[in-house]
Protein backbone atom coordinates (compact mmCIF):
# COMPACT_ATOMS: atom_id res chain seq x y z
CA UNK A 1 0.00 0.00 0.00
CA UNK A 2 1.75 3.28 -0.88
CA UNK A 3 1.50 6.19 1.68
CA UNK A 4 -2.02 7.56 1.45
CA UNK A 5 -4.21 8.71 4.51
CA UNK A 6 -8.38 7.72 4.12
CA UNK A 7 -10.86 7.44 6.27
CA UNK A 8 -10.84 3.83 6.87
CA UNK A 9 -9.09 1.09 5.79
CA UNK A 10 -11.96 -1.61 6.84
CA UNK A 11 -14.28 -0.26 3.77
CA UNK A 12 -11.66 -1.65 1.09
CA UNK A 13 -13.68 -5.01 0.41
CA UNK A 14 -17.08 -3.10 -0.18
CA UNK A 15 -15.28 -0.59 -2.34
CA UNK A 16 -13.82 -3.41 -4.37
CA UNK A 17 -17.01 -4.98 -5.16
CA UNK A 18 -18.25 -1.76 -6.70
CA UNK A 19 -15.32 -0.84 -8.71
CA UNK A 20 -16.11 -4.34 -10.19
CA UNK A 21 -19.64 -3.21 -11.17
CA UNK A 22 -18.73 0.13 -12.38
CA UNK A 23 -16.27 -1.74 -14.72
CA UNK A 24 -19.20 -3.07 -17.00
CA UNK A 25 -20.94 0.49 -17.02
CA UNK A 26 -17.64 2.29 -18.41
CA UNK A 27 -16.84 0.34 -21.85
CA UNK A 28 -14.87 3.31 -22.51
CA UNK A 29 -11.83 3.44 -19.80
CA UNK A 30 -12.38 -0.31 -20.23
CA UNK A 31 -11.86 -0.04 -24.14
CA UNK A 32 -8.52 2.19 -23.35
CA UNK A 33 -7.06 -0.53 -21.52
CA UNK A 34 -7.59 -2.99 -23.83
CA UNK A 35 -6.08 -0.56 -26.49
CA UNK A 36 -3.49 1.16 -24.59
CA UNK A 37 -2.27 -1.11 -21.75
CA UNK A 38 -0.04 -3.60 -24.09
CA UNK A 39 2.06 -0.63 -25.29
CA UNK A 40 2.12 0.94 -21.18
CA UNK A 41 2.46 4.59 -22.88
CA UNK A 42 2.63 5.67 -19.19
CA UNK A 43 5.66 3.74 -17.99
CA UNK A 44 7.70 5.39 -15.56
CA UNK A 45 5.43 8.72 -15.56
CA UNK A 46 4.36 10.44 -12.39
CA UNK A 47 0.46 11.39 -13.47
CA UNK A 48 -1.40 12.85 -10.47
CA UNK A 49 -4.76 14.02 -9.64
CA UNK A 50 -7.29 16.55 -8.00
CA UNK A 51 -10.84 14.99 -8.90
CA UNK A 52 -13.52 13.79 -6.49
CA UNK A 53 -12.19 10.58 -5.19
CA UNK A 54 -15.70 8.58 -6.28
CA UNK A 55 -15.83 4.63 -7.65
CA UNK A 56 -16.12 6.03 -10.96
CA UNK A 57 -13.12 7.86 -10.62
CA UNK A 58 -11.16 4.86 -9.16
CA UNK A 59 -12.15 3.11 -12.24
CA UNK A 60 -9.96 5.94 -14.11
CA UNK A 61 -7.03 6.03 -11.66
CA UNK A 62 -6.46 2.23 -12.67
CA UNK A 63 -6.75 2.44 -16.08
CA UNK A 64 -3.93 5.28 -15.78
CA UNK A 65 -2.34 2.39 -13.62
CA UNK A 66 -2.98 -0.09 -16.38
CA UNK A 67 -1.27 1.95 -19.05
CA UNK A 68 1.90 2.54 -16.75
CA UNK A 69 1.30 5.84 -14.62
CA UNK A 70 2.51 5.94 -11.09
CA UNK A 71 -0.48 7.64 -9.32
CA UNK A 72 -0.96 10.00 -6.58
CA UNK A 73 -4.91 11.53 -5.95
CA UNK A 74 -6.57 13.80 -3.73
CA UNK A 75 -10.56 14.85 -4.52
CA UNK A 76 -11.37 18.26 -5.08
CA UNK A 77 -14.13 18.73 -3.14
CA UNK A 78 -14.31 18.48 1.07
CA UNK A 79 -17.33 16.17 1.15
CA UNK A 80 -17.11 14.43 -2.59
CA UNK A 81 -15.14 11.43 -1.76
CA UNK A 82 -16.36 8.05 -0.94
CA UNK A 83 -15.04 6.80 1.46
CA UNK A 84 -14.97 3.16 0.55
CA UNK A 85 -13.77 4.17 -3.08
CA UNK A 86 -10.58 6.03 -1.23
CA UNK A 87 -9.88 2.49 0.90
CA UNK A 88 -9.94 0.33 -2.08
CA UNK A 89 -7.66 2.22 -4.31
CA UNK A 90 -5.40 3.36 -1.38
CA UNK A 91 -4.97 -0.65 -0.38
CA UNK A 92 -4.81 -2.35 -4.05
CA UNK A 93 -1.80 0.37 -4.02
CA UNK A 94 -2.88 1.70 -7.35
CA UNK A 95 -2.36 4.77 -6.40
CA UNK A 96 -1.87 6.70 -3.25
CA UNK A 97 -4.78 8.53 -2.11
CA UNK A 98 -5.53 11.68 0.22
CA UNK A 99 -9.21 12.00 0.61
CA UNK A 100 -12.17 11.72 3.10
CA UNK A 101 -15.44 12.54 2.85
CA UNK A 102 -16.01 15.70 5.62
CA UNK A 103 -12.67 16.78 5.56
CA UNK A 104 -11.29 20.48 7.13
CA UNK A 105 -10.58 22.91 4.80
CA UNK A 106 -6.80 22.89 6.17
CA UNK A 107 -7.16 18.74 6.05
CA UNK A 108 -8.18 19.26 1.89
CA UNK A 109 -5.42 21.30 1.32
CA UNK A 110 -3.18 19.32 2.88
CA UNK A 111 -4.13 16.29 1.29
CA UNK A 112 -4.04 18.61 -2.25
CA UNK A 113 0.15 19.20 -1.22
CA UNK A 114 0.75 15.11 -0.48
CA UNK A 115 -1.01 14.62 -3.63
CA UNK A 116 1.21 17.10 -5.35
CA UNK A 117 4.64 16.04 -3.13
CA UNK A 118 6.07 13.03 -5.64
CA UNK A 119 8.65 11.13 -3.39
CA UNK A 120 11.49 11.02 -5.17
CA UNK A 121 10.90 13.07 -7.47
CA UNK A 122 9.92 17.25 -8.23
CA UNK A 123 6.72 16.92 -8.65
CA UNK A 124 4.32 15.09 -11.34
CA UNK A 125 5.14 14.60 -14.94
CA UNK A 126 1.42 15.27 -16.17
CA UNK A 127 -1.55 16.32 -13.84
CA UNK A 128 -5.26 15.71 -14.20
CA UNK A 129 -7.29 18.75 -12.30
CA UNK A 130 -11.25 19.36 -11.47
CA UNK A 131 -11.81 22.59 -10.60
CA UNK A 132 -8.46 24.22 -10.60
CA UNK A 133 -7.28 23.95 -7.32
CA UNK A 134 -3.86 21.91 -7.69
CA UNK A 135 -3.08 24.34 -10.97
CA UNK A 136 -3.66 26.85 -8.76
CA UNK A 137 -1.39 25.50 -5.93
CA UNK A 138 1.41 25.28 -8.61
CA UNK A 139 1.29 28.62 -9.65
CA UNK A 140 0.84 30.18 -6.86
CA UNK A 141 3.53 28.64 -5.16
CA UNK A 142 5.84 29.65 -7.67
CA UNK A 143 4.75 32.82 -7.53
CA UNK A 144 5.42 33.08 -3.76
CA UNK A 145 8.35 31.47 -4.09
CA UNK A 146 9.80 33.95 -6.66
CA UNK A 147 9.10 36.59 -4.19
CA UNK A 148 10.43 35.31 -1.12
CA UNK A 149 13.61 34.76 -3.48
CA UNK A 150 13.61 38.62 -4.35
CA UNK A 151 12.52 40.31 -0.66
CA UNK A 152 12.46 37.84 1.63
CA UNK A 153 9.07 37.93 2.14
CA UNK A 154 6.16 34.86 3.11
CA UNK A 155 2.59 34.82 2.28
CA UNK A 156 0.48 36.26 5.05
CA UNK A 157 -2.80 34.70 5.65
CA UNK A 158 -4.59 37.32 7.68
CA UNK A 159 -4.22 39.65 4.40
CA UNK A 160 -7.63 38.17 2.88
CA UNK A 161 -11.11 36.89 4.59
CA UNK A 162 -11.53 34.22 2.11
CA UNK A 163 -11.84 30.96 4.07
CA UNK A 164 -10.04 28.49 0.93
CA UNK A 165 -7.36 31.04 0.36
CA UNK A 166 -6.51 31.89 3.83
CA UNK A 167 -5.71 27.90 4.15
CA UNK A 168 -3.52 28.19 0.60
CA UNK A 169 -1.61 30.96 2.53
CA UNK A 170 -0.95 29.50 5.09
CA UNK A 171 0.19 26.31 3.62
CA UNK A 172 2.68 28.07 1.54
CA UNK A 173 3.88 30.30 4.86
CA UNK A 174 4.84 26.88 6.37
CA UNK A 175 6.00 25.52 3.11
CA UNK A 176 8.56 27.83 1.68
CA UNK A 177 11.00 28.08 4.38
CA UNK A 178 11.37 24.28 4.18
CA UNK A 179 12.14 24.34 0.58
CA UNK A 180 12.64 27.21 -1.48
CA UNK A 181 11.98 26.13 -4.95
CA UNK A 182 9.19 23.41 -4.24
CA UNK A 183 6.44 24.73 -6.18
CA UNK A 184 9.02 26.32 -9.08
CA UNK A 185 10.44 22.85 -9.43
CA UNK A 186 6.88 21.43 -9.70
CA UNK A 187 6.11 23.65 -12.74
CA UNK A 188 8.73 23.23 -14.60
CA UNK A 189 8.69 19.37 -14.20
CA UNK A 190 4.85 19.23 -14.91
CA UNK A 191 4.10 18.89 -19.06
CA UNK A 192 0.79 19.75 -18.97
CA UNK A 193 -2.58 19.48 -17.29
CA UNK A 194 -6.33 17.95 -18.06
CA UNK A 195 -9.21 20.10 -16.39
CA UNK A 196 -12.52 18.56 -16.20
CA UNK A 197 -14.66 21.38 -15.28
CA UNK A 198 -16.02 24.59 -16.62
CA UNK A 199 -14.52 26.38 -13.31
CA UNK A 200 -11.47 25.02 -14.20
CA UNK A 201 -11.64 25.97 -17.70
CA UNK A 202 -12.41 29.56 -16.88
CA UNK A 203 -9.43 29.57 -14.23
CA UNK A 204 -6.52 28.32 -16.74
CA UNK A 205 -8.16 30.89 -19.69
CA UNK A 206 -7.91 33.72 -17.29
CA UNK A 207 -3.98 33.03 -16.73
CA UNK A 208 -3.74 32.13 -20.25
CA UNK A 209 -4.50 35.92 -20.71
CA UNK A 210 -2.51 37.24 -18.54
CA UNK A 211 0.41 34.91 -19.89
CA UNK A 212 0.94 33.32 -16.21
CA UNK A 213 0.03 29.52 -17.34
CA UNK A 214 3.08 28.02 -16.78
CA UNK A 215 2.35 24.71 -19.30
CA UNK A 216 0.12 23.44 -21.45
CA UNK A 217 -4.02 22.87 -20.35
CA UNK A 218 -6.19 20.59 -22.72
CA UNK A 219 -9.82 21.88 -21.74
CA UNK A 220 -11.88 18.31 -21.57
CA UNK A 221 -14.72 20.36 -20.11
CA UNK A 222 -15.85 21.09 -23.93
CA UNK A 223 -15.60 17.90 -25.52
CA UNK A 224 -18.88 17.19 -26.46
CA UNK A 225 -19.24 13.71 -24.82
CA UNK A 226 -18.33 15.38 -21.72
CA UNK A 227 -20.78 18.95 -21.48
CA UNK A 228 -23.44 17.17 -23.67
CA UNK A 229 -23.22 14.31 -21.56
CA UNK A 230 -21.85 14.42 -18.29
CA UNK A 231 -23.28 18.46 -17.67
CA UNK A 232 -26.81 17.43 -18.94
CA UNK A 233 -27.56 13.70 -18.35
CA UNK A 234 -25.42 13.57 -15.18
CA UNK A 235 -27.09 16.48 -13.36
CA UNK A 236 -30.47 14.90 -14.67
CA UNK A 237 -29.60 11.70 -13.18
CA UNK A 238 -28.23 13.03 -10.00
CA UNK A 239 -29.90 16.50 -8.85
CA UNK A 240 -33.20 15.00 -7.91
CA UNK A 241 -31.20 11.99 -6.04
CA UNK A 242 -28.99 14.25 -4.19
CA UNK A 243 -32.53 16.12 -3.20
CA UNK A 244 -34.53 12.94 -2.16
CA UNK A 245 -31.85 11.43 -0.23
CA UNK A 246 -31.22 14.65 1.68
CA UNK A 247 -34.37 16.13 2.57
CA UNK A 248 -37.21 13.68 1.35
CA UNK A 249 -39.30 16.26 0.80
CA UNK A 250 -41.51 15.71 -2.13
CA UNK A 251 -40.32 17.39 -5.70
CA UNK A 252 -43.94 17.03 -7.38
CA UNK A 253 -46.26 20.56 -6.97
CA UNK A 254 -42.91 22.23 -5.79
CA UNK A 255 -41.65 25.84 -7.15
CA UNK A 256 -38.23 25.04 -7.99
CA UNK A 257 -36.20 27.87 -9.99
CA UNK A 258 -32.99 26.76 -11.77
CA UNK A 259 -30.23 29.69 -11.82
CA UNK A 260 -28.53 29.16 -14.97
CA UNK A 261 -29.58 27.77 -18.19
CA UNK A 262 -26.24 26.42 -19.87
CA UNK A 263 -25.38 22.46 -19.91
CA UNK A 264 -25.68 21.61 -16.32
CA UNK A 265 -28.59 24.33 -15.36
CA UNK A 266 -30.42 22.32 -18.45
CA UNK A 267 -30.10 19.14 -17.35
CA UNK A 268 -31.51 19.91 -13.61
CA UNK A 269 -34.16 21.91 -15.52
CA UNK A 270 -35.28 19.05 -16.80
CA UNK A 271 -34.95 16.57 -13.89
CA UNK A 272 -37.13 18.46 -11.88
CA UNK A 273 -39.54 18.83 -14.30
CA UNK A 274 -40.16 15.02 -15.27
CA UNK A 275 -40.24 14.87 -11.24
CA UNK A 276 -43.73 17.44 -11.44
CA UNK A 277 -41.88 20.25 -9.78
CA UNK A 278 -42.56 23.72 -11.35
CA UNK A 279 -39.76 24.63 -12.62
CA UNK A 280 -38.88 28.74 -13.20
CA UNK A 281 -34.86 29.90 -15.05
CA UNK A 282 -33.14 32.86 -13.95
CA UNK A 283 -30.35 33.57 -16.60
CA UNK A 284 -28.19 36.37 -18.01
CA UNK A 285 -28.29 35.51 -21.65
CA UNK A 286 -30.40 36.05 -23.71
CA UNK A 287 -29.68 32.88 -26.42
CA UNK A 288 -29.83 30.86 -23.30
CA UNK A 289 -33.30 32.57 -21.81
CA UNK A 290 -34.40 32.37 -25.14
CA UNK A 291 -33.97 28.68 -25.10
CA UNK A 292 -35.01 27.91 -21.70
CA UNK A 293 -38.69 30.08 -22.95
CA UNK A 294 -38.61 27.65 -26.23
CA UNK A 295 -38.69 24.19 -23.72
CA UNK A 296 -41.74 25.89 -22.12
CA UNK A 297 -40.04 27.52 -18.85
CA UNK A 298 -40.50 30.76 -17.43
CA UNK A 299 -37.70 33.51 -17.49
CA UNK A 300 -37.65 35.47 -14.38
CA UNK A 301 -35.39 37.31 -12.10
CA UNK A 302 -34.34 35.85 -8.28
CA UNK A 303 -36.01 39.05 -7.06
CA UNK A 304 -39.31 38.69 -8.91
CA UNK A 305 -39.75 35.12 -7.58
CA UNK A 306 -37.31 34.46 -4.22
CA UNK A 307 -40.43 34.67 -1.78
CA UNK A 308 -42.65 32.11 -3.10
CA UNK A 309 -40.14 29.25 -4.40
CA UNK A 310 -39.19 25.52 -2.51
CA UNK A 311 -36.38 24.18 -3.63
CA UNK A 312 -33.53 27.41 -5.11
CA UNK A 313 -30.56 25.10 -7.59
CA UNK A 314 -27.78 26.75 -8.49
CA UNK A 315 -26.02 25.95 -11.57
CA UNK A 316 -23.81 28.81 -12.72
CA UNK A 317 -20.03 28.42 -12.14
CA UNK A 318 -20.52 32.26 -10.67
CA UNK A 319 -20.85 33.64 -7.38
CA UNK A 320 -22.95 35.34 -5.20
CA UNK A 321 -25.72 33.95 -6.70
CA UNK A 322 -28.33 33.26 -4.34
CA UNK A 323 -27.18 35.83 -1.66
CA UNK A 324 -27.74 36.48 1.98
CA UNK A 325 -30.55 39.05 1.18
CA UNK A 326 -32.69 36.26 -1.14
CA UNK A 327 -32.16 34.32 1.58
CA UNK A 328 -33.77 36.66 4.40
CA UNK A 329 -36.78 36.54 2.02
CA UNK A 330 -37.11 32.94 1.21
CA UNK A 331 -40.38 31.02 2.48
CA UNK A 332 -39.62 28.91 6.10
CA UNK A 333 -37.42 26.07 5.47
CA UNK A 334 -37.10 26.65 1.93
CA UNK A 335 -34.10 24.45 0.49
CA UNK A 336 -31.29 26.21 -1.01
CA UNK A 337 -28.87 24.02 -3.15
CA UNK A 338 -25.56 24.55 -5.58
CA UNK A 339 -24.34 22.29 -8.02
CA UNK A 340 -21.71 24.78 -9.74
CA UNK A 341 -18.77 24.04 -8.29
CA UNK A 342 -17.75 26.43 -5.35
CA UNK A 343 -19.47 27.36 -2.00
CA UNK A 344 -19.68 30.73 -2.77
CA UNK A 345 -22.64 30.29 -5.40
CA UNK A 346 -24.36 30.35 -2.58
CA UNK A 347 -23.00 33.64 0.04
CA UNK A 348 -22.25 31.49 2.62
CA UNK A 349 -19.50 33.19 4.14
CA UNK A 350 -22.41 36.36 4.90
CA UNK A 351 -24.91 33.55 5.83
CA UNK A 352 -22.75 32.14 8.73
CA UNK A 353 -21.26 35.49 9.77
CA UNK A 354 -25.06 36.69 10.11
CA UNK A 355 -25.90 38.28 13.71
CA UNK A 356 -27.94 36.06 15.94
CA UNK A 357 -27.73 33.07 13.26
CA UNK A 358 -27.95 29.54 14.73
CA UNK A 359 -27.50 26.83 12.68
CA UNK A 360 -29.29 23.38 13.03
CA UNK A 361 -27.88 20.09 12.03
CA UNK A 362 -30.28 17.87 10.85
CA UNK A 363 -27.97 14.91 9.48
CA UNK A 364 -24.72 15.19 7.65
CA UNK A 365 -24.35 17.67 4.83
CA UNK A 366 -28.38 19.02 5.74
CA UNK A 367 -28.05 21.81 7.69
CA UNK A 368 -31.15 24.39 8.76
CA UNK A 369 -29.85 28.24 9.25
CA UNK A 370 -32.39 30.21 11.31
CA UNK A 371 -32.43 33.82 11.14
CA UNK A 372 -33.51 35.51 14.75
CA UNK A 373 -36.92 36.34 13.89
CA UNK A 374 -37.39 32.30 13.32
CA UNK A 375 -37.65 31.94 9.49
CA UNK A 376 -34.77 29.57 8.70
CA UNK A 377 -33.30 28.00 5.26
CA UNK A 378 -32.10 24.22 4.70
CA UNK A 379 -28.67 24.49 2.95
CA UNK A 380 -27.43 20.84 1.95
CA UNK A 381 -23.92 20.37 1.77
CA UNK A 382 -22.42 23.33 3.22
CA UNK A 383 -23.41 25.15 -0.21
CA UNK A 384 -20.73 22.86 -1.76
CA UNK A 385 -21.57 20.26 -4.84
CA UNK A 386 -24.98 18.58 -3.55
CA UNK A 387 -25.15 15.91 -6.10
CA UNK A 388 -21.75 14.84 -4.52
CA UNK A 389 -22.24 16.07 -1.23
CA UNK A 390 -25.46 14.87 -0.55
CA UNK A 391 -25.62 11.68 -2.95
CA UNK A 392 -23.04 9.70 -4.82
CA UNK A 393 -22.37 12.08 -8.01
CA UNK A 394 -23.24 10.98 -11.71
CA UNK A 395 -23.59 7.34 -12.72
CA UNK A 396 -20.86 4.89 -14.08
CA UNK A 397 -21.45 4.70 -17.56
CA UNK A 398 -21.81 9.15 -18.15
CA UNK A 399 -18.68 9.03 -16.27
CA UNK A 400 -16.89 6.60 -18.72
CA UNK A 401 -17.54 9.35 -21.27
CA UNK A 402 -16.19 11.85 -19.26
CA UNK A 403 -13.02 10.21 -18.03
CA UNK A 404 -12.02 8.33 -21.34
CA UNK A 405 -11.66 12.26 -22.95
CA UNK A 406 -9.22 12.71 -19.97
CA UNK A 407 -7.50 9.66 -20.79
CA UNK A 408 -7.19 10.10 -24.06
CA UNK A 409 -6.16 14.18 -22.88
CA UNK A 410 -3.40 12.79 -20.72
CA UNK A 411 -2.09 10.40 -24.01
CA UNK A 412 -2.54 13.83 -25.79
CA UNK A 413 0.25 15.70 -23.47
CA UNK A 414 2.35 12.63 -23.18
CA UNK A 415 2.56 13.21 -27.37
CA UNK A 416 2.97 16.65 -27.16
CA UNK A 417 6.29 16.96 -25.00
CA UNK A 418 7.52 13.49 -25.69
CA UNK A 419 7.32 13.99 -30.06
CA UNK A 420 4.93 17.06 -31.84
CA UNK A 421 5.74 19.96 -29.02
CA UNK A 422 3.05 22.05 -30.84
CA UNK A 423 1.39 23.43 -27.70
CA UNK A 424 2.31 26.23 -26.10
CA UNK A 425 0.93 27.42 -22.44
CA UNK A 426 -2.18 27.73 -23.82
CA UNK A 427 -6.03 26.23 -23.37
CA UNK A 428 -6.43 23.50 -26.07
CA UNK A 429 -9.67 21.07 -27.32
CA UNK A 430 -9.37 17.93 -28.44
CA UNK A 431 -9.73 17.16 -31.96
CA UNK A 432 -13.20 16.04 -32.93
CA UNK A 433 -11.93 12.46 -34.01
CA UNK A 434 -11.46 11.90 -31.02
CA UNK A 435 -14.49 13.25 -29.08
CA UNK A 436 -16.11 10.83 -31.61
CA UNK A 437 -14.43 8.14 -30.55
CA UNK A 438 -15.38 8.48 -27.12
CA UNK A 439 -18.78 8.36 -28.31
CA UNK A 440 -18.52 5.04 -30.75
CA UNK A 441 -16.91 3.44 -27.65
CA UNK A 442 -20.41 3.86 -25.26
CA UNK A 443 -22.76 2.83 -28.48
CA UNK A 444 -22.74 -1.19 -28.53
CA UNK A 445 -23.48 -1.50 -24.62
CA UNK A 446 -26.83 0.99 -25.58
CA UNK A 447 -27.69 -1.65 -28.96
CA UNK A 448 -26.82 0.96 -30.99
CA UNK A 449 -25.91 0.14 -34.60
CA UNK A 450 -24.63 2.98 -36.70
CA UNK A 451 -25.28 3.85 -40.66
CA UNK A 452 -22.49 3.92 -42.82
CA UNK A 453 -21.78 6.37 -45.14
CA UNK A 454 -21.36 5.17 -49.22
CA UNK A 455 -17.97 6.92 -50.58
CA UNK A 456 -20.38 9.07 -52.90
CA UNK A 457 -22.19 10.16 -49.72
CA UNK A 458 -18.65 10.84 -47.87
CA UNK A 459 -18.12 13.04 -51.32
CA UNK A 460 -21.02 14.60 -51.66
CA UNK A 461 -20.95 16.59 -48.19
CA UNK A 462 -17.28 16.38 -47.63
CA UNK A 463 -16.52 14.39 -45.16
CA UNK A 464 -14.56 10.67 -44.74
CA UNK A 465 -16.76 7.65 -44.68
CA UNK A 466 -15.78 6.68 -41.23
CA UNK A 467 -15.31 10.84 -39.76
CA UNK A 468 -15.02 12.59 -38.61
CA UNK A 469 -17.81 14.01 -38.89
CA UNK A 470 -18.35 17.24 -37.92
CA UNK A 471 -15.09 20.13 -37.57
CA UNK A 472 -13.28 20.40 -34.39
CA UNK A 473 -15.06 23.90 -33.52
CA UNK A 474 -18.35 21.88 -33.80
CA UNK A 475 -20.50 21.66 -30.27
CA UNK A 476 -23.82 23.40 -31.11
CA UNK A 477 -22.00 26.63 -31.84
CA UNK A 478 -23.29 29.88 -31.24
CA UNK A 479 -21.98 33.03 -30.87
CA UNK A 480 -22.97 35.56 -28.53
CA UNK A 481 -21.24 38.83 -26.74
CA UNK A 482 -19.25 38.44 -23.70
CA UNK A 483 -18.18 41.73 -23.13
CA UNK A 484 -17.90 45.55 -24.42
CA UNK A 485 -14.70 46.31 -23.33
CA UNK A 486 -12.55 45.02 -26.58
CA UNK A 487 -8.96 46.39 -27.10
CA UNK A 488 -6.14 44.69 -24.75
CA UNK A 489 -8.89 42.81 -22.26
CA UNK A 490 -10.01 39.87 -24.29
CA UNK A 491 -7.99 36.45 -25.21
CA UNK A 492 -10.13 36.13 -28.94
CA UNK A 493 -11.14 33.21 -30.92
CA UNK A 494 -8.89 32.42 -33.25
CA UNK A 495 -10.44 31.90 -37.03
CA UNK A 496 -9.88 28.49 -38.67
CA UNK A 497 -10.36 27.20 -41.84
CA UNK A 498 -13.71 24.70 -41.88
CA UNK A 499 -12.23 23.14 -45.08
CA UNK A 500 -14.84 23.94 -47.47
CA UNK A 501 -13.72 27.32 -47.37
CA UNK A 502 -14.81 29.16 -44.28
CA UNK A 503 -14.14 30.38 -41.16
CA UNK A 504 -14.91 29.11 -38.13
CA UNK A 505 -13.95 29.98 -34.46
CA UNK A 506 -11.78 27.79 -32.58
CA UNK A 507 -9.91 27.76 -28.73
CA UNK A 508 -8.24 30.70 -27.68
CA UNK A 509 -4.88 29.94 -29.76
CA UNK A 510 -4.31 33.56 -31.19
CA UNK A 511 -1.43 35.73 -30.17
CA UNK A 512 -2.81 38.94 -28.68
CA UNK A 513 -1.78 42.34 -29.40
CA UNK A 514 -3.08 44.31 -26.90
CA UNK A 515 -2.87 47.62 -29.15
CA UNK A 516 -5.72 48.50 -31.37
CA UNK A 517 -4.05 49.12 -35.49
CA UNK A 518 -6.20 52.16 -35.66
CA UNK A 519 -9.21 53.68 -33.15
CA UNK A 520 -11.76 51.65 -32.77
CA UNK A 521 -10.36 48.25 -34.27
CA UNK A 522 -8.61 45.14 -32.90
CA UNK A 523 -5.95 43.32 -34.78
CA UNK A 524 -6.29 39.51 -34.48
CA UNK A 525 -3.54 37.13 -35.17
CA UNK A 526 -4.55 33.68 -36.21
CA UNK A 527 -2.95 31.16 -38.97
CA UNK A 528 0.15 31.52 -39.97
CA UNK A 529 -0.15 35.08 -42.54
CA UNK A 530 -3.89 35.91 -41.69
CA UNK A 531 -4.74 39.29 -39.94
CA UNK A 532 -8.27 39.96 -39.54
CA UNK A 533 -9.11 43.43 -39.11
CA UNK A 534 -12.37 43.83 -36.65
CA UNK A 535 -13.90 46.81 -35.87
CA UNK A 536 -15.92 47.38 -32.82
CA UNK A 537 -19.44 47.12 -34.45
CA UNK A 538 -22.78 46.12 -32.68
CA UNK A 539 -23.84 43.80 -35.07
CA UNK A 540 -21.99 40.39 -36.15
CA UNK A 541 -22.22 37.27 -37.54
CA UNK A 542 -19.99 34.16 -38.45
CA UNK A 543 -18.16 34.66 -41.65
CA UNK A 544 -17.81 32.87 -44.89
CA UNK A 545 -14.73 33.01 -46.77
CA UNK A 546 -11.51 31.85 -48.66
CA UNK A 547 -8.40 32.30 -46.73
CA UNK A 548 -5.42 32.43 -49.01
CA UNK A 549 -2.92 33.63 -46.18
CA UNK A 550 -4.14 37.89 -47.23
CA UNK A 551 -4.73 40.40 -44.50
CA UNK A 552 -8.29 40.42 -44.88
CA UNK A 553 -10.96 43.64 -43.77
CA UNK A 554 -14.49 42.93 -42.40
CA UNK A 555 -15.81 45.88 -41.51
CA UNK A 556 -19.41 44.47 -41.29
CA UNK A 557 -18.30 41.94 -38.57
CA UNK A 558 -18.54 42.90 -35.06
CA UNK A 559 -15.94 41.88 -32.12
CA UNK A 560 -16.86 38.57 -30.29
CA UNK A 561 -15.34 37.87 -27.39
CA UNK A 562 -15.41 34.06 -27.74
CA UNK A 563 -17.11 30.69 -29.17
CA UNK A 564 -19.69 29.98 -26.44
CA UNK A 565 -22.26 27.19 -26.44
CA UNK A 566 -25.80 26.31 -26.86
Amino acid sequence: MADSKVKDMGLAEFGRKELTLAEHEMPGLMAARKEYGPSQPFKGMNINGSLHMTIQTGVLIETLSALGAKVRWCSCNIFSTQDHAAAAIAKAGTSAVFAWKGETLPEYWWGTEQMMTVPGADGCDQLVDDGGDATILIHKGKEFEDKYAKDGSLPDPASTNNAEFKCILQLLKDSIPLDKTKYSRMALRCKGVSEETTTGVLRLRAMAVKGELLFPAINVNDCVTKSKFDNVYGCRHSLPDSIMRATDVMIGGKRAPVCGYGDVGKGCAFALRGAGARVLITEIDPINALQACMEGFQVVTMEDCVHEIDIFTSATGNFKIITLEHMKKMKNNAIVCNIGHFDNEIDMEDLEQFPGMTVENIKPQVDRFVFPKGNGVIVRASGRLVNLGCATGHPSFVMSCSFTNQVLAQLDLLKNWKETKAYKNDVYLLPKHLDEKVALLHLPALGAHLTTLSQEQADYIGVKVNGPFKNDTYRKALLRRQQRNLPGSCHWPVLRSLGDGGLGFDTPELERRPEAPQPGHLLLWGLPGLKLLFPCGEEGFQPRRRLQGETVQMPELASWSCLCTS
